[in-house]
């Protein structure tokens, strides 16, 4: 173990997303020395031409011998609807799920899918179809499966991609796959930007969150108090952790009392100050201040 390092096994990663491709091993060996102790690979609505063996065997090779890992494999989409893109998902959902293991992991996450259009109970019986073989597959294999709880634009009546953005959602798609291998992906900024308390939602549902997202948002009071939050005005922006509203020492106390031992995964590439050039100065300076939160430096207790 390195000097102050936590004993991960038994504790809390901070981590960062990676987007997955061929390049995601030369990407990953760039960052490793800033700190970063997992890392999550995201796909976007296919896998595409990646030779998924090879990139486990690449990424292997890179992390071998650091203590880092591969946190999850995400698969962004709607794997519910029938469009090729949406198709491609469901493949890519299947695809990582047997492959997982590959990468260390036992964890793939993504978006739920809706049926487009219409109303996050309307779209149940079509995720208890494709969910329903999928956790099964899942669990055959010692995998899980995490819902990101990004709404992509979309309500309680209609959307494009994600039912899993709702805690009533939640007991719905519970209900109709009710298997202890699927739960969340859960990221505070998804709810704070809806002006929902992250702290008491995260304190009920703990126990079904296999992952976070590192995400935060700023919250402009005063633009809510003159425009209110339908106005011309945007009211709340995503952040890196440590430049946001969230409370991330208050998000891991309860993570801590709830037994979660997981990851928490930085998602770059969303904050509108830290941009561009000053992308991995922000997630840097997210990564040191998420350890902070966790607790700063090991220290061994008195024998």
């Amino acid at each position: 173990m390195a000097k102050n390092a936590y004993p991960l096994k038994h504790n809390i990663r901070i981590g960062t997303l990676v987007a997955g491709n061929q390049g995601t091993p030369n990407y990953i060996r760039q960052i490793l020395p800033y700190g970063f102790e997992s890392f999550g690979i995201t796909f976007w609505e296919t896998l595409g031409n990646t030779d998924i063996p090879r990139l486990a065997r690449e990424v292997e090779e890179v992390l071998h011998g650091t203590g880092a890992v591969i946190s999850c494999l995400g698969m962004f989409g709607n794997p519910l609807e029938t469009l090729p893109k949406d198709k491609e998902t469901l493949r890519g959902w299947e695809s990582l799920i047997d492959q997982a293991h590959l990468f260390g992991t036992d964890l793939v996450t993504g978006f739920s899918g809706r049926v487009r259009g219409k109303s996050i109970p309307n779209s149940i019986p079509r995720f208890q179809e494709v969910f329903g073989p999928l956790a099964q597959r899942a669990k055959e294999k010692g995998v899980r499966i995490a819902f990101e709880n990004c709404s992509m634009g979309g309500n309680w009546e209609t959307g494009d991609y994600n039912i899993a953005h709702n805690p009533e959602a939640w007991k719905l798609m519970f209900d109709a796959v009710p298997e202890e291998n699927i739960g969340l992906q859960w990221e505070p900024a998804h709810q704070m930007d809806k002006l929902i308390d992250p702290i008491p939602q995260l304190r009920e549902w703990v126990r079904k969150v296999f992952h976070l997202h590192g995400k935060c948002v700023t919250i402009r009071w005063d633009v809510i108090r003159k425009y209110g939050i339908n106005g011309p005005q945007p009211f709340a922006f995503h952040r890196t952790p440590g430049f946001g509203d969230c409370n991330w020492t208050d998000i891991i106390t309860e993570l801590r009392i709830g037994g979660f031992t997981g990851s928490i995964d930085i998602e770059g590439w969303h904050d509108p100050v830290y941009i561009e050039a000053l992308e991995m100065t922000g997630q840097v300076r997210g990564l040191h201040y998420l350890k902070e939160c966790r607790g700063g430096d090991f220290v061994p207790n008195p024998t």
